[in-house]
């Protein structure tokens, strides 16, 4: 039988040679490439911003004044806990995984990851839980309302039919994040180019190495808890009903819920350690307490969950223990936040779109970071426990945090991936109207829950009434600009001014070496060890 010479491209595909994408659809199901697989998850995340974006502002939109206004409160409910699982499990963590296929095997010199096909499946997995998620809305009594962490007995005796699905989605993320933490985990120690140390890796790659295990003690957690909510209601077993007991699921849960919160913030952590360098010009200061500083956060992560739960009847000896520990976190994570103040300390630095964010990132974050320490302190816990100021606390984390470094190391490195420059002036518009709305809308909530406004609720009195109005004013605004970030990177990727291969003269790393846009296939020769060596940490330009 004679070969085609579709089987033989294919064969020579097959081999890593320098054969380009196949055409058509195909291409985005099919593909093994690193690249492509990270193009897709970041697409996926900007399309659960918008799905999880429009729950927002219809929750906002709800709370822009006292009374009902356009929901019933069974169906904000559920908007709360769809909002909070879209946004963790389908926008913060896409988002980070995309840039980490994009740019881990970029930066440490491998050819792809070190299973292709295991990264399509890992992607390929989420559409489908998401669809599972999404499509609760449209079931007889509606989606899930018991809130994201989905608390027993709400989300066991009294939830609807659909938290099956929800359930089962959760599980199938699970699976998906699980497979993308060892591939990278294995790339990173398995293929990294000859003469590059682990103690050389760029900050970036550091932090996805730590995020991986920190996936892999977090998500069988979650798993656990999840599989006992759908015993108690199918299979007859009573581990949260009366004869059990419901804190027994908070304390699962929050095993995972504590960790997952640094996974969603570990990479970002990386990613403006890649930028204030870049738009310093200066090497990162004090390296290596930077990585132990990852690496104490995640040891730590694991032991403050309980912090969650002051409000539960948990013995002091426990609840100061968590407070000690979860105070104790705020030491590496300032130790971070300084060391990025002081490389940018007498550098001389421009200020582009990337650096505006990250610079933000450090600000914004760090009021996260302060509210969290006050939220820490048992005491005042107690008066703060499950009002808008948890909710300000999250957000400052998530949204100025996570999402913030999310936009950053997009427009840090879009040019490296289209081959174009953005349009400076567009992202910068993007930028302040961003930076201005989001404080707008999250700044207010702190002053609500100082008050006493409790969070989930549809209707509230009047004296809460004008943090409220601001609040949502201030959302629509930060929804909305982020449509200028959409046009943004389209208008990037059809065309502009073009980029070199190091569109910003501070950046070091391997990944700046490469022609922009790379090669479908990159590093198919191993970067030489002085190109290593020169791009590292120790190098000079």
């Amino acid at each position: 039988m004679s070969q085609t010479a579709d089987s033989v491209v294919d064969q020579i595909d097959h081999d890593h040679s320098h054969a380009g994408p196949r055409k058509g659809p195909l291409r985005w199901l099919l593909t093994v490439n690193h690249k492509d697989v990270g193009t897709m998850y970041l697409v996926l995340s900007l399309v659960a911003l918008l799905v999880g974006g429009v729950m927002a502002l219809l929750i906002r939109a709800e709370l822009f004044q006292p009374g009902l206004q356009l929901t019933q409160p069974q169906f904000f409910n559920s908007l709360t806990t769809m909002h909070g699982i879209t946004m963790i499990f389908l926008a913060i963590m896409p988002g980070l995984a995309g840039l980490a296929n994009w740019m881990v095997p970029l930066q440490i010199g491998a050819d792809d990851m070190y299973w292709p096909k295991v990264n399509n499946w890992a992607f390929w997995m989420l559409p489908p839980a998401a669809i599972m998620l999404w499509g609760t809305f449209f079931m007889s009594q509606g989606a899930p309302g018991g809130g994201w962490t989905l608390y027993a007995p709400l989300s066991s005796t009294f939830a609807p039919p659909s938290i099956d699905w929800v359930i089962m989605a959760i599980h199938i993320m699970g699976i998906s994040s699980i497979l993308g933490a060892l591939n990278i985990i294995m790339t990173i120690l398995k293929m990294r180019a000859k003469g590059m140390r682990l103690w050389d890796m760029p900050l970036f790659t550091w932090t996805w190495l730590i995020t991986g295990f920190l996936l892999l003690l977090a998500m069988p957690t979650l798993a656990i808890a999840v599989t006992m909510l759908l015993t108690d209601r199918h299979l007859g077993t009573e581990f949260f009903e009366a004869s059990g007991n419901p804190v027994l699921y908070q304390h699962i849960f929050w095993f995972f819920g504590h960790p997952e919160v640094y996974i969603m913030i570990l990479p970002a952590f990386g990613v403006v350690s890649e930028i204030v360098p870049a738009f310093s010009r200066k090497p990162l200061f004090g390296r290596t307490s930077m990585i132990w500083a990852v690496i104490a956060i995640t040891f730590m992560s694991a032991i403050v969950w309980a912090h969650h739960m002051f409000t539960v009847g948990l013995p002091v000896e426990g609840q100061l223990l968590f407070m000690y520990t979860t105070m104790l976190i705020a030491v590496p994570t300032g130790i971070k936040v300084f060391n990025w103040i002081a490389t940018m300390w007498r550098g001389s630095m421009t200020f582009e779109a990337p650096m505006l964010w990250a610079l933000g990132f450090i600000f914004l974050f760090t009021i996260g970071g302060l509210s969290g320490l006050m939220l820490a302190d048992v005491p005042a816990d107690y008066q703060y426990q499950d009002t808008y100021f948890v909710v300000a606390h999250l957000h400052y984390v998530v949204v100025t945090g996570s999402l913030f470094a999310i936009i950053a190391g997009v427009l840090f490195w879009l040019p490296k991936w289209t081959g174009h420059m953005y349009n400076e002036t567009l992202a910068k518009w993007h930028f302040w109207l961003s930076v201005i709305s989001v404080n707008i809308a999250f700044f207010p909530m702190h002053f609500a829950g100082l008050a006493g406004m409790p969070r989930r609720i549809p209707d509230y009195p009047m004296q809460f009434m004008d943090f409220n109005a601001i609040s949502t004013v201030g959302a629509f605004v930060f929804g909305f600009s982020q449509l200028l970030l959409i046009w943004l990177v389209i208008q990037t990727i059809r065309g502009g001014k073009p980029a070199g291969d190091r569109p910003w003269d501070g950046a070091k790393g391997l990944e700046w070496t490469l022609p922009s846009p790379p090669p479908y296939h990159t590093f198919v020769e191993p970067p030489s060890q002085q190109t290593v060596h020169e791009e590292g940490p120790h190098g000079h330009h």
